[in-house]
This record gives C-alpha cells, structure tokens and sequence, in this order.
C-alpha cells in the first residue's frame, strides 16, 4: 500500500492505495486542493518510493520551490523524484528535464511521454498535478480515452497514479466518467460556502478496495458516499492538516481548564481576574496533523449562557475536574448537562493525579455514573501529562461521528 499523508485518509482507504491503482482528488473551483497531490508525492518519498510528477500547469522548478513552501525538503529525495516537463515546451522555454513534452497540447506527445517514463521506471508514485490543464489544452475526449490508457501501463508496471482534477464545468458526461468509471478511488474535496469559500473538507466518494464503497457500488449507486468526512485547511509550511474549528474546555472552579488549554497549546491567551478566568481561555493546537481551536469557559453560574453558546458551535467536550474535590462534581455534572444537550462527543479529564487523595478514574466514572464508552483520563495538566492522550481520544470521538 502507498500512504497518502494525508492525515485520516489513509485510515479511510484502509491503509492507502494499493500498487497497480489509482486514485482521483476531485477538487471543487476555489478550494486549495492541489496540494493533495504532492502531499501525497512526498509521503512516496519519504517512504523510499520513486515519485513522478507530471508538470502541465507549471514548471518543474515553479513545483519543486512549492514543495519547499510546504517545509518539505525534497533536495534530500533528488534520485527519486523525476518530473515529466508538460509545461516548458508550451512556453517556449527550455528543459532539462529527464522527460520532456514537446508539444503539450498534443495528446498524442504527452501520451507518449508519460508512457515511456512509465515503462523505463521502476514502480512508482506518480501524480498528475493537473488532469484539468491537460483536458483543457488536448481536449475533453481525447483526455479521457488517455487516461483510461495511463490506468492501465500503470497497472501493468506496478505503479500507483494519482491525479488532481479541478472541476470546471466541464461536460457533465466528463465529469460523471470522471467520478463513477475511470478510477480506482476518488476523495471528493470542498468547501462549505455562502459568499466565499470559508471551510473546506475532503470525503471518500469511492473506492474500489474499501468493502464498504464495494457494497454501495453493488447497489449500482455510486453517488452514496462513505459518511465520513474531515475538515482541512493548508498551511504553509505544513501542508494538509485535519482541522477541528473548536473544541469546548469546561470544568468548575480551579479544576485546570486554563492549564489544560494551555498545555495543548502552541498559542494561548486567557482573560482573568485574580487567577480566575472571567471570560474566555483560547488556544491554537497543532498536533500529529490536526489543527484546533480550544475554548476554556469560565465557571461562575452567570456564565452558564456562553457554555450554551459556545456548545451549539463546538465539535466536542473537554469536562475537567480536580480528582481531589468530589464536592464540586455536582458543579460539573451540570456544566455536563448544559453541553451534552447538544449530542456533543466528550470525554472526562481527571486532573491532578499527581496530589495526594486524588480519585482514580474508576471511581470518578461511578461517581458520575458515565455510560462505559466515555472515557476518563487520569491527567496532570501543570505538566502535560495526559493531555495529548485526552486531545487524541477526543478526535477520535469526534471523528468517529463523521
């Protein structure tokens, strides 16, 4: 299997993409999705793979400082990365590519090329970083009856073939071709819009090795798609990183909600008043590939109509208590109520294991008497630990929902 380093997604696809496949990111106008495909070129190279690239929209050298946009140093991987050059020629400028188009327009030149390399090359990770500047310069047909050609070399050399399409209104023949005949897998990505584009997401439409995606396609129904879906946004460097646009950190009175938002977090500001949070904590956290936003509300009982707030826009729960004061759970267990209202996944963080009296976790669960599938994670959150173990869980709740 070839991961694709894109967090989540290999998880998805049941480990990646199987050698001799091939894989379609379906990109919707305006979303930043390009960089799937090299994300998942580099993952090939970090993980001693041959990478290809078939540059159509821009050169060689224009797609390797891109790669160094991302942080990832591909000077490292200079043996195993060989770029097909379909652009220079278009432009008139020279090339000194290994592989070089001579006439990019023609489909009868590109297909040649990329066949040749095909053939010359050991199995490889090769992505197409443009299917759609290919259709537009050749032809919607001609593109089409090509790839179905690409498909097949690369299944005969063993090679995994990776594709970006922007979805321009292109045909509507093409683009169900696109979506239902021609691949392996497709990982449709979007973005959540009124006037402008302000969430992007990627799901998988299909897939042919997942047993899932195989019994939607025996019901000749290949629009149902896997109801799993992950929020992104592309940071530079960076690239990909799964995005969770808040989780609520809620808990009574000097039980370490601060802390903890500050012990996952790379950023964090609080308002106080004499150590007490009067207002919001908040923090960044970029971990393993996800990036959060974190909320910490205050305690007092006046505030009770921001935890409502901020619960009906969150996408999980962080409830901690002091495992040494089972006479604020009372305190909690309504704070609880306020935000499992909402059917929000949450988890239970038991902090201040390191003092003295301190409950396990067992005992705060029978305490609060919680159904057996809420965790409770003993934590120490003045020295991050557990912290991470509870953001870990906690995504995985909430990913699980998706």
């Amino acid at each position: 299997m070839i991961e694709t380093g894109i967090p989540k997604l290999d998880e998805f696809l049941e480990g990646g993409i199987p050698r001799g496949n091939n894989l379609l990111y379906y990109i919707q106008p305006g979303v930043d999705g390009e960089v799937f495909g090299m994300q998942t070129i580099y993952a090939a190279l970090k993980n001693g793979e041959t990478g290809v690239v078939i540059a159509s929209s821009s050169s060689p050298n224009n797609i390797r400082d891109q790669f160094q946009q991302f942080g990832w140093n591909i000077r490292l991987f200079k043996d195993k990365l060989i770029f097909v050059d379909a652009y220079n020629s278009l432009i008139g400028a020279p090339s000194s590519e290994k592989y070089v188009v001579s006439d990019p327009a023609s489909i009868s030149d590109l297909d040649k090329t990329i066949i040749d390399a095909m053939k010359e090359l050991p199995p490889s990770t090769i992505v197409f970083v443009s299917l759609s500047t290919i259709m537009d310069l050749c032809g919607e047909k001609e593109t089409i009856e090509a790839i179905t050609r690409w498909n097949r070399y690369a299944c005969q050399y063993n090679h995994v073939s990776v594709f970006n399409f922007t979805a321009w209104p292109y045909s509507q023949d093409t683009l169900d071709s696109l979506k239902k005949d021609l691949f392996n897998a497709v990982i449709s990505i979007g973005g959540i819009a009124d006037r402008v584009i302000f969430g992007q997401y990627f799901w998988v439409l299909k897939s042919d090795w997942i047993k899932e995606t195989r019994r939607f396609m025996l019901k000749s129904d290949w629009a149902k798609e896997i109801k799993r879906s992950m929020l992104f946004k592309v940071l530079r460097p960076g690239g990909v990183r799964l995005f969770v646009p808040k989780i609520l950190v809620t808990g009574p009175s000097q039980a370490g909600k601060s802390t903890l938002v500050r012990a996952l977090s790379a950023q964090a500001v609080a308002v106080d008043w004499l150590g007490t949070t009067v207002a919001l904590d908040h923090g960044h956290v970029d971990y393993k590939g996800f990036n959060a936003e974190v909320f910490g509300t205050p305690d007092q009982e006046r505030f009770d109509h921001i935890i409502k707030l901020l619960s009906s826009e969150a996408m999980g729960v962080f409830l901690v208590v002091d495992s040494t004061n089972p006479r604020d759970f009372a305190r909690a267990n309504q704070m609880l109520d306020i935000t499992k209202s909402y059917g929000l996944p949450y988890i239970v963080i038991a902090n201040k294991q390191d003092l003295d009296g301190a409950l396990s976790p067992e005992e705060i669960r029978k305490m609060f008497n919680l159904p057996k599938d809420i965790p409770v994670i003993p934590s120490v959150a003045k020295d991050k630990s557990g912290v991470f173990e509870a953001f870990e869980v906690l995504i995985d709740k909430i990913t699980g929902g998706l």
